[in-house]
């Protein structure tokens, strides 16, 4: 039997045009249907990684080099056009400030169409539904008045269920979520990560969940990989990462969080998706 090949599985090295070695040979896989947490502190090249996976790190002035696998093919021998037409269609991702990324004159109806027929042709109706099923999907309405309204008339929690949807429009087997919650408050945060937890039982995507907030990714993720200095120091679950971590990095991280996940109710992987640990003090 063929054995199914990881749906993402990289090793880069990234090299800004002032700041050479920003990634040093990165390695990670994400399985299909996993969603891998990527920690680290700001400036540590989360963001850098992401822009590698999508191509777009031209438009930063960086370049990569190593070997980039997306469902066994090499995303770095596509063209530029070929490259546009699976962003947003095969990958997708969220960004950290909602109400930026919208645009403000359009109506939201109008964005989401226009993310449809990007990737997609059909009739009106087809658009529609399409749209519809999105919404429904992240718990936001459906109707005429929604659709109507611009983003200055949303909240962020609203806004950021908007990008969420567009990215599902077409269901992707990758989601990227770049600090996605980490403009939100702590109500917003928690159904936020319950909806990334839904849609990944739901539809089946994978999502690197990229966040220097430990106990968000704790909550989410099956397994993750902490970054620092540009390198991969650490990888595993959850329960490795909080209760035997090796690196020394990690170590630190783990020491400064005021409470620790409690994992051992906590399914594995394999099983039921997006159960939240139980928080303890430390």
């Amino acid at each position: 039997m063929t054995e199914t090949p990881p749906l993402l599985s990289l090793r880069l090295s990234v090299d800004y045009r002032n700041n050479p070695g920003v990634l040093s040979g990165v390695s990670l896989e994400i399985q299909p249907g996993e969603i891998l947490g990527l920690v680290g502190q700001s400036g540590s090249g989360k963001s850098t990684l992401s822009l590698a996976i999508l191509r777009l790190l031209h438009l930063k002035g960086g370049t990569a080099r190593g070997n980039l696998l997306f469902k066994g093919e090499d995303l770095s021998a596509k063209s530029e056009s070929q490259m546009r037409s699976l962003r947003g269609r095969e990958i997708s991702i969220v960004l950290q400030s909602p109400l930026t990324s919208l645009n403000p004159a359009l109506r939201i109806g109008s964005q989401l169409g226009e993310a449809w027929r990007a990737h997609a042709t059909g009739t009106r109706e087809e658009c529609g539904a399409a749209v519809s099923a999105a919404l429904a999907s992240v718990s936001l309405p459906k109707d005429i008045e929604f659709l109507r309204r611009r983003s200055s008339q949303l909240s962020v929690g609203q806004a950021q269920r908007v990008i969420i949807a567009m990215a599902i429009l077409h269901r992707p087997g990758l989601l990227i979520a770049d600090e996605a919650t980490s403009a939100l408050d702590t109500i917003t945060q928690s159904e936020i990560l319950d909806l990334f937890a839904r849609l990944n039982r739901e539809l089946g995507m994978g999502i690197l969940y990229i966040s220097h907030d430990l106990l968000s990714v704790a909550t989410l993720c099956h397994r993750i990989a902490i970054l620092n200095a540009g390198e991969i120091v650490e990888c595993g679950p959850p329960s490795q990462i909080f209760g035997a971590p090796r690196h020394a990095y990690t170590q630190k991280l783990v020491a400064a969080l005021p409470r620790l996940p409690d994992f051992s109710t906590r399914p594995s992987s394999a099983s039921i998706r997006g159960v939240q640990p139980v928080l303890t003090r430390s």
